[in-house]
């Protein structure tokens, strides 16, 4: 357990609106503690609560939360990342949110990680989610073996094989950029994912030279804007749309390549974007969105609620897949695809068809395939493991673009 602060610190970080720090490096007394049986759980979101992307639908997954769970209250906090609270740590954000009367908390970010655990080896009875991450997974890389950890992520990689199969079916250029955040695992295989559904559209339905399809991968060094920091967003769809790349799909958390589409976009050269995590991000600029992929975190989040609740949560490993039956179920499917105003009813069609393949079984992880560096990744007839897909150490032949950070 870390040391507290002092009294005035702890007094002051107790009575802190939403949103605020803590200020100590140790939790704040409980001083407005929740009705009996109400039941509190606490959110740390990497960017703000109105983001139109990642943030924005882990917050809205809690308003579902209390919308559909009887007793129960969200207190979060936001732009939990090194920009916005430097000298900050998620631990010591989420015991301020321990204070508050939370007794389940959930970081919603890959890079809380090492804050996720810290907080969960200290409190060994408050259950915690970490978003996106591995230290559940039995068969993971760093399994922790922690009995008061869970990891929730959604299978995305169907969401971005539907992402980039709109895209090629759009693309009058044959040229489609990715505008990425930082590399890691997760972003390399949602962009690979982003890139078999782009191929599987040019080769199999609008049977095309696969050597015609140019996909390159840009990234901007996190998973938003931070200047001085990052690459700008914004410049670097404008250098995708100014070198005749008609088509952009986003996998950051914010939706600068739409705003540059419907800024760049004619209708003789019409431009066109992909958002991505939130399901009303085509909102800013519906007359160039194509669609949308995100993650529906609601009904996860509801079952961990209930069970803590229940006293029947245990540690969990969850990569969850799109309802088939219907990907946009907001109660029961955790990935989905909203359709754009821009997508053209014949390519809609397609995708429709695409996704009931999708839904039948077909893999797009399936060989032969190639890394970058032109090594094997899988052998003609050879199926992705999830471990493999999980961990994918490269981007694919076809892609441009880095593979592995410089730092």
């Amino acid at each position: 357990m870390s040391k507290p602060g002092s009294w005035v610190m702890r007094l002051l970080a107790g009575v802190l609106l939403v949103g605020l720090a803590g200020c100590g490096s140790g939790p704040s007394p409980d001083i407005t503690a929740p009705p009996q049986n109400e039941f509190v759980f606490g959110l740390l979101m990497v960017g703000p609560a109105n983001d139109h992307g990642w943030s924005q639908a882990h917050f809205e997954a809690g308003r579902y939360v209390e919308k559909n769970v009887s007793g129960t209250r969200m207190v979060y906090v936001d732009k939990v990342n090194p920009s916005d609270r430097p000298g900050t740590t998620p631990a010591q954000l989420a015991n301020d949110l321990l204070a508050r009367g939370a007794r389940l908390i959930i970081f919603n970010s890959d890079d809380m990680k090492d804050g996720a655990l810290e907080f969960a080896r200290a409190h060994r009875d408050i259950p915690v989610i970490h978003i996106s991450g591995d230290s559940a997974w039995p068969e993971g890389r760093d399994y922790a073996r922690l009995p008061n950890v869970a990891n929730v992520m959604g299978r995305m990689e169907h969401g971005a094989a539907m992402a980039g199969f709109a895209a090629a079916m759009t693309t009058r250029t044959g040229r489609i950029g990715y505008l990425g955040p930082l590399i890691n695992d997760e972003t390399r295989r949602l962009a690979a994912a982003t890139y078999l559904g782009a191929r599987h559209a040019w080769t199999q339905v609008l049977k095309r030279n696969p050597g015609q399809l140019r996909f390159k991968v840009s990234w901007i060094g996190f998973w938003f804007n931070i200047p001085g920091v990052t690459a700008d967003p914004t410049q670097v769809a404008d250098g995708f749309f100014s070198s005749g790349f008609d088509v952009v799909v986003s996998g950051i958390d914010t939706t600068e390549g739409l705003a540059e589409a419907k800024k760049f976009s004619t209708p003789d050269k019409p431009a066109y974007a992909i958002p991505y995590d939130y399901v009303n991000a085509c909102a800013e600029a519906e007359g160039v969105c194509l669609g949308v992929p995100y993650y529906n975190w609601g009904p996860a989040y509801v079952q961990h609620v209930e069970a803590v609740r229940a006293g029947s949560w245990q540690p969990s490993f969850q990569w969850l897949s799109p309802h088939w039956p219907d990907i946009n179920d907001p109660d029961r499917s955790a990935v989905g695809f909203q359709k754009g105003a821009a997508l053209a009813p014949a390519a809609a069609r397609e995708l429709d068809a695409f996704i009931g393949a999708l839904a039948g079984g077909l893999n797009l992880w399936t060989g032969p395939l190639l890394y970058q560096d032109g090594t094997v990744f899988l052998k003609p007839g050879e199926t992705a493991t999830d471990v493999q897909v999980w961990y994918l150490p490269q981007l694919l032949q076809g892609m441009t673009g880095q593979s592995v950070s410089n730092q």
